[in-house]
């Protein structure tokens, strides 16, 4: 009977009372093991398939800054806080419009007439902020006796926005600006002092200069579609230096003509004066010869 137990241990192990537990439980447990692992060998997987932007930049050669994106979505405005407030004090000169509005955008500067290649904008004559009318770099910063200091702006290649007749710059060549932000405070300029206190402001392609009124709400791509080669106006603004020399010569002629003038009336006076004595001399004459003859009758 030994010999046979001794041959037959499993039926022994089976016997016993947590046998079929422990085999239950190691079941269990190498099932659970297998199902653990392969779940964690799917998450394994799906971390390498996950193809989302996590907000680092790469050394893409076909990135893009966000600023030009949000340029292009933007619209030129007017560079004043609250356009409903504000007066064109003079209009952009029109090659296509009547004579009458032609004549109506002509500044008047030493006797020479130019068109004008903006809008003159204005706030009862009172100082006021300008501000960008679209974001860009800031190109240039000058000051001007003539025209009143200038600020230009590059929104995009060959694309740029120009203001006139400003004071107090609050930016500087290199300087990137927001759509909105505050660059100077209006002024006045000798060229346009009918004007008063106002910005001269222009928008220009290639350095063709364009109706702001034509682009206001409008994107930059639609001037950058734009065909501009019958609208170029002819005539532009005055260089300080040579408009002060104009100036300078038509003062000059002015006075020698005011000169010319005097000596004339001076030559005509001059025979009037020289006759009066002479009527003089002779009426004193007469006047001794009637004495003399009176003085014979006498005696």
């Amino acid at each position: 009977m030994r010999e046979e137990e001794k041959k037959h241990p499993s039926q022994n192990f089976l016997k016993r009372r947590w046998a079929y537990p422990a085999i239950y439980l190691a079941s269990a447990a190498i099932i659970i093991t297998g199902i653990l692992w392969y779940q964690a060998g799917n998450d394994v997987n799906e971390k390498a398939k996950d193809y989302s932007y996590d907000g680092v930049p790469t050394d893409n050669e076909f990135n893009q800054p966000a600023e030009e994106v949000n340029r292009s979505l933007e619209n030129f405005v007017m560079p004043v806080s609250s356009p409903e407030d504000t007066v064109i004090e003079k209009q952009f000169y029109d090659t296509e419009a009547s004579a009458e509005e032609q004549e109506a955008a002509l500044v008047v500067y030493g006797n020479m007439y130019y068109p004008n290649q903006g809008v003159d904008i204005s706030k009862d004559g009172k100082e006021f902020d300008v501000l960008a009318a679209m974001s860009g770099t800031v190109t240039k910063v000058q000051e001007d006796s003539l025209l009143g200091n200038t600020i230009e702006i590059e929104h995009s290649k060959g694309i740029v926005t120009r203001y006139q007749s400003v004071k107090d710059f609050e930016v500087a060549v290199g300087d990137v600006v927001d759509q909105g932000q505050a660059i100077a405070k209006a002024g006045k300029s000798l060229f346009n002092e009918e004007a008063g206190v106002h910005v001269h402001f222009e928008i220009r392609k290639a350095n063709v200069a364009v109706n702001p009124l034509e682009y206001f709400n409008k994107s930059l791509a639609t001037l950058q579609e734009a065909q501009l080669e019958d609208k170029k106006v002819s005539g532009e603004q005055p260089d300080a230096e040579a408009a002060q020399e104009n100036a300078a010569e038509d003062q000059a002629s002015e006075d020698k003509a005011t000169e010319e003038n005097g000596a004339d009336d001076a030559a005509e006076e001059k025979p009037e004066a020289e006759q009066k004595p002479k009527q003089e001399n002779a009426d004193q004459k007469d006047d001794a010869a009637d004495n003399g003859s009176d003085v014979k009758d006498e005696e």
